[in-house]
């Protein structure tokens, strides 16, 4: 008769590896469409940076409608008043600010497009296309970025001048109607968002260069180019310092005009505000109508990224 020893269990010694999720704990899931909800902290710091942005506007508003006397007064008011429009009728009529919003619309719409259009095609050059020195060059236009405008200046009003367009704006559209800036943005939002298998795919169908810019490149850049635009258009818009060496008081831009209202011994403070409220009346309107594609664009950009 035989007989069977019992056999004898051995613990498993083998230390237990976790997953990555397991040891850095329970890992948040969103599904399609939900959202990140904030806290009450998040609530407070909103409020309190969109009342810091809007109080400036707000300030400009206040007095506007107010005379300089009580503008000047401490405290100083934080209502409205009731001469906003009399002091706006005052700004319109002692700066030429009719005259001044055209000027503005057009330089600002003209470097906007042409700034849209050269930078858009040297950042898809830049970005997708292979030729001999292209680091080089890219090189020398990011070097730009570190001159200072105002070593140019003189030069520039000299070159204005011989060509026969001081006081004129084609004097202040020319020389700003492509940046450096705009180019190495552009070259850099297609790089990433424009794949090089649709420009060979366009090159398959036949397409010539013209027709790949045309229906390939602007269509992804678009997002990019709305972000690129609105921000040309307010720097063009709020420019001061070229336009007031360029042009004369009789032919001014918005900015130029609102410098002589403040150019006098004693200015008036509510004039003056009425002026700088109506400067930033058409900035406000071009965000009401564009905001959602430019937030689309920001959004688009910061994805690819």
């Amino acid at each position: 008769m035989t007989t069977t020893s019992p056999t004898k269990t051995v613990p498993d010694m083998t230390p237990t590896v976790l997953s990555s999720p397991e040891r850095r704990g329970p890992r948040l899931k969103l599904g399609a469409g939900q959202q990140l909800k904030g806290g009450p902290f998040t609530y407070v710091a909103l409020i309190v940076v969109g009342l810091g942005s809007l109080f400036p506007l707000y300030w400009t508003l206040v007095a506007a409608s107010h005379d300089q006397q009580r503008v000047l007064d401490t405290p100083p008011p934080f209502i409205p008043g009731g001469r906003l429009w009399t002091n706006l009728e005052a700004a319109w009529e002692q700066a030429n600010l009719g005259k001044a919003i055209v000027n503005s619309l057009i330089v600002s719409s003209c470097i906007t497009l042409a700034t849209l259009f050269f930078c858009t095609l040297a950042g898809y050059a830049f970005a997708k296309m292979r030729f001999r020195g292209r680091g080089v060059l890219m090189t020398a236009v990011i070097a730009t970025l570190t001159i200072p405008p105002q070593l140019s200046v003189v030069p520039l009003f000299m070159m204005m001048s011989d060509i026969g367009w001081g006081g004129q704006l084609e004097s202040v559209i020319f020389p700003t109607l492509v940046g450096a800036f705009g180019v190495f943005f552009m070259r850099q939002y297609l790089i990433e968002a424009l794949p090089y298998e649709l420009i060979e795919a366009g090159r398959v169908d036949g397409a010539s260069n013209f027709r790949i810019v045309w229906s390939i490149v602007l269509p992804v850049a678009r997002p990019a180019m709305m972000v690129l635009g609105m921000l040309t258009f307010v720097q063009a818009w709020n420019d001061f310092f070229w336009p007031f060496l360029a042009l004369t008081q009789e032919n001014p831009t918005l900015q130029v005009a609102l410098g002589q209202l403040s150019a006098s011994y004693t200015p008036d403070q509510s004039i003056v505000m009425a002026g700088a409220l109506i400067s930033t009346l058409p900035l406000l309107l071009v965000f009401v109508i564009f905001g959602k594609q430019i937030v689309g664009g920001i959004m688009a950009g910061a994805v690819k990224g």
